[in-house]
Parts: C-alpha cells; sequence; structure tokens
C-alpha cells in the first residue's frame, strides 16, 4: 500500500476540526479552561480590575486530589494467564524451571510474566506514569498511555556466551495528551475497535531529518521534511493501524509522516493489540473520548468564589468604612492613621460636619452560611464528603472506618476503570515480550532474591495472554489508627512489647532494629 502523507494529514484535520465541536466550548478550549480552575488560576478573563481581593477557595483541586489518591493508594499487583492453558496451583516458578513447551511451562512463563510486570515497572517508573495519566484523565476526562520499542536500550545481556553480542531494545512508555490522539471512528469507545489511531508531535527539524536518514530517506524527501518547519519545529504524525491478512487475522502497522513527506515507511510492529491504553474520568456512551467532571464542577467554583469575594469585601469596607471629609474646615492632609489628629477650624457647627462616614450596607446573617453550605454541596455531591475527606469525628476508630468505607464506595467504579487500565497496559506489555524478545533472561525477583529466567519469545507468539489486577487489602488506615489498635493488643495482653514495637509504623521509633537487637540479647542473657 503506497502511503501519501497528504491523506494522512486529512484524516488528522478531520479529527482536529471534530474535537473543536465537541461540548460548548470544544475539547482544545474547555480542557486549558479545567486545568487553570485545578492549579488555581480561576479569576482569569474575569476583568475585574485589582481594586478588590479576588478570593479562591479551591474546590476543584480538593476533590480531584482526594479522588486522585484514593485510586493510588494501593499498587495491585498484576496475575497474567493464557487462553486454553488450565492453570495449575502446584506449578512452581524456580531457577530449576526446565521449559518444555508443555502446559505446565507456559503456565509457568505467566506467572514469570507477572513478576517480570514489576521488574519493568521499576525501569520505566510505572507508578509516576500512572499518576500523569490519571492527572490527565482528571482535568481533560482521557489519560493517554503509550507503549513503544526503543531499540538503542541497552539490556547488559548477551547473546552469546563470550559477551560479544549485545542484546538491546527494550520497551518504553510515554503519556500523551488526549489534544494530540486522534481516533479513527469517534464512536467506537474500545481501542481495539479503531480502525487507526494518529498521534501527534512536535518534534525538533533535526530529530525529524536524522529520523529520516536512518529510515533511507533521499535527499529530495529530506528537502520536503525540511520545508515543513514552522519555528523550528515540525508537526510528526504516528499513524498505527490495522492490516488484515487472508484468514481474517491482522496485525498492527505503524508509518511516520510530516505534511509533505513520510519520515518512516510503512513497518509491522509485530502487535496483534494497538500500543495504546486509556483511562477515561467518566465515559461517554458511542464516544472515544472521556469526560472529566471539572466542566461541571466550574459553575459552582465561580460562584464560591464570588460570594466569598463580596464577604471579604463587605468586612474589609465595614472595619474601614469610607471617610468624607470637609475640604472648608480640614485643610490637612488626612491619612486616616489611627490616633491621627486632625485640626478643624470654624464653629462647633463646622467640627461636627468636619468628618463623616458612609456607612455601608449590612451583609445578610446567613451569607456565611450560604456560603458553607454550597461549598460542602459540591464537596458531597462530588463523593468528597467530610468523612472521606477525614473532617468529620466518630466516637471511636471502629465507627470512623465504617464511616469512612461507605463514603469511598461510590469512588469503587473509578478505581475498577483505572485497575483496567493496568491490565490494558500489562496485556500490550506481554505482546511486546513475546514478539520483540526472542531469546534472552528475563529478571526476576522473589523471595529466592533476584535472578535470570531463560525465555524465547518465539515460542509463545501464538498465545493469546489475559491478565487480572489483583488488590489485597484496599482499606486505607492512618498511622494514628495503626497505632491505637496495637496499643490496644498490647494493653488487652494480645502482643507483648517486642512485638509492639516490631509492628510499630515506620519513623515512629528511630533505631528500631536495635533496641529489638539488644532486648533479645538481655532475653537471652536472662536465659
Amino acid at each position: 500500500m503506497t502511503i501519501k502523507p497528504n491523506e494522512i494529514f486529512k484524516e488528522y484535520k478531520q479529527g482536529v476540526q471534530y474535537k473543536a465541536t465537541l461540548g460548548k466550548r470544544g475539547m482544545y478550549e474547555q480542557n486549558r479552561i479545567n486545568e487553570r480552575f485545578y492549579i488555581g488560576d480561576q479569576w482569569y478573563g474575569a476583568k475585574c480590575g485589582n481594586d478588590r481581593p479576588l478570593v479562591r477557595h479551591n474546590v476543584v483541586k480538593r476533590i480531584g486530589d482526594y479522588k486522585m489518591s484514593q485510586i493510588l493508594s494501593r499498587s495491585p499487583s498484576v496475575l497474567f494467564s493464557a487462553e486454553g492453558i488450565p492453570v495449575n496451583s502446584g506449578v512452581t516458578l524456580s531457577q530449576n524451571t526446565v521449559f518444555d513447551g508443555s502446559a505446565n511451562d507456559i503456565e509457568a512463563v505467566t506467572k514469570a510474566f507477572g513478576k517480570y510486570f514489576n521488574t519493568t515497572a521499576e525501569r520505566i517508573n510505572f507508578d509516576s506514569l500512572q499518576e500523569r495519566v490519571l492527572h490527565n484523565s482528571y482535568i481533560t476526562g482521557t489519560g493517554v498511555l503509550y507503549t513503544y520499542w526503543d531499540s538503542n536500550i541497552a539490556t547488559g545481556l548477551y547473546a552469546d556466551d563470550l559477551k560479544k553480542v549485545k542484546i538491546k531494545g527494550d520497551i518504553c512508555c510515554q503519556v500523551l495528551d488526549i489534544e494530540d490522539v486522534y481516533f479513527g471512528d469517534v464512536y467506537a469507545e474500545e481501542i481495539e475497535d479503531q480502525p487507526y489511531i494518529i498521534i501527534e508531535t512536535k518534534m525538533e527539524t533535526e530529530a525529524v531529518l536524522r529520523e529520516a536518514r536512518l529510515s533511507g530517506a533521499d535527499i529530495a524527501t529530506l528537502n520536503n521534511i525540511a520545508e515543513c518547519e514552522i519555528s523550528g519545529k515540525i508537526t510528526v504524525l504516528c499513524k498505527l493501524f490495522k492490516e488484515y491478512k487472508s484468514d481474517m487475522t491482522y496485525t498492527i502497522k505503524c508509518v511516520k509522516v510530516c505534511e509533505r513527506a513520510v519520515i518512516r515507511p510503512e513497518f509491522d510492529t509485530g502487535l496483534r493489540l494497538y500500543p495504546v491504553s486509556i483511562f477515561k474520568w467518566e465515559r461517554k456512551n458511542n464516544s472515544a473520548y472521556g469526560e472529566s467532571e471539572i466542566t461541571y464542577q466550574i459553575p459552582n467554583q465561580i460562584a464560591i468564589n464570588r460570594m466569598i469575594t463580596a464577604n471579604v469585601w463587605s468586612a474589609m469596607t465595614t472595619g474601614m468604612p469610607i471617610m468624607l471629609v470637609n475640604g472648608d474646615t480640614v485643610t490637612e492632609k488626612v491619612t486616616n492613621e489611627p490616633g491621627q489628629i486632625i485640626k478643624v477650624y470654624g464653629s462647633n457647627e463646622d467640627v461636627a460636619g468636619a468628618v463623616n462616614y458612609v456607612s455601608p450596607p449590612t451583609s445578610l446573617k446567613d451569607y456565611d452560611s450560604s456560603i458553607n453550605s454550597l461549598i460542602n454541596n459540591t464537596l458531597t455531591q462530588s463523593g468528597a464528603n467530610e468523612v472521606a475527606l477525614g473532617d468529620s469525628r466518630a466516637d471511636n476508630a471502629t465507627a470512623l472506618m465504617t464511616m469512612r468505607e461507605s463514603a469511598l464506595m461510590p469512588l469503587q467504579i473509578a478505581k475498577n476503570r483505572f485497575y483496567n487500565f493496568i491490565e490494558e497496559t500489562a496485556r500490550i506489555w506481554a505482546e511486546f515480550w513475546v514478539s520483540k524478545y526472542g531469546k534472552r533472561k528475563i529478571k526476576i525477583s522473589d523471595s529466592s532474591g533476584v535472578w535470570y529466567m531463560p525465555f524465547d519469545g518465539d515460542k509463545y507468539k501464538d498465545l493469546l495472554i489475559s491478565t487480572k489486577v489483583e488488590v489485597v487489602n484496599d482499606t486505607v488506615y492512618s498511622e494514628k489508627e495503626r497505632m491505637d489498635a496495637l496499643l490496644t493488643l498490647f494493653e488487652k495482653g494480645v502482643i507483648d512489647r517486642e512485638e509492639l514495637i516490631a509492628r510499630l509504623p515506620d519513623g515512629v521509633l528511630t533505631d528500631r532494629r536495635n533496641l529489638l537487637q539488644v532486648k533479645e540479647e538481655a532475653k537471652n542473657d536472662g536465659e
């Protein structure tokens, strides 16, 4: 198939036009507004002048930070399995495991994937990537993680026993802004239903030319690429699409273009899945894009800011009312400083009328309660009430935990969607492992230490790999609650002094290990 850059740019511009029609303001403008409200720039464009304080009570950020922290409160583990392969709980993974192509062999490999997922996550700093995806989804409605193959990554491994042939290449991940991702079918909710995905990037001209040279571009192509430069950068489109075979199976292919030339010709990724995983903050029926709740919190946020600003201004004018001075009888400068002596010339009547104050209008008695009611209602309707935020009081720790768990239940839906995002990412990584790794050793960390397992990706290319996120104990206990529970157990004699010290939260005692060692030695000496 001949790739025409202008056709890909036509598809890209159609995507831009569609995004500009979403909502009242379009995706690009709405996302900019949402971000300003989240960070606190909430009076932007209001044209209120500088003659009064413009107060901000950032409810949007408090709700978002609370929800994101709850979703990220646990680091789930990922379990891998292969379709059609029974799970035998008796299969164990060790350095002596023999890989013979049997069902037990495949199960051992999928178990190894679960451990190697943690190794890969640590290498690419997956925790930070998750936080950025979650942050983007809260502001724009959709967070996107793109996984790609970097053939220049040094693995520290060798393909031969003499250690002369280095193994290079591994997966990398990049968080994308949803404004830069365009779906071929804007009504398809699932990634795998997309006919194509276009990723827009602004790249330095020299970097684009370097990639084109590595792909074998001729002088004419390089000149066409250089002509696309605007302010030192070039708009590059990476198009991922499916190419079907005669048996209706397909592979994911990729091509990179600028507006006038092909930067990297079409190539086969070897993947059966799009290397793009997304997390939608709120799902919309028949839409490839998610929705941000900030969009619908903004009217409340504006009302809260205006009401508090009016209340502060009222307090200031009441405490420092406007002074009226008779210029005929008061000839000196009046500074309104406390204790200032004002000389007045004239009769007693002139003195009495020399200085007066304008009485400001009194504010409504229930104005403060109206502000607090609006703030509390906004928090409550968003699922971030005082119980969830930790502002409420209870008679005991058990009652508090019961109240908090009830308040957190509605957020479980968003958590489940986020865990599904992690499962999608894990499946994509497994696709790279079986299609790109070839023969190499993979790093495993378990109870026996750190060791390297021999792996041949070609043997497992045809497997349909499934993933499942496993979360243990999703209840969050504060340090004080843990301390209270431990002290209660100690007072009732359930645990002794050494067990209490061993289970104290980190940071409560310095040099806890040596303290336990001293007590152990003293105990042994006593015996």
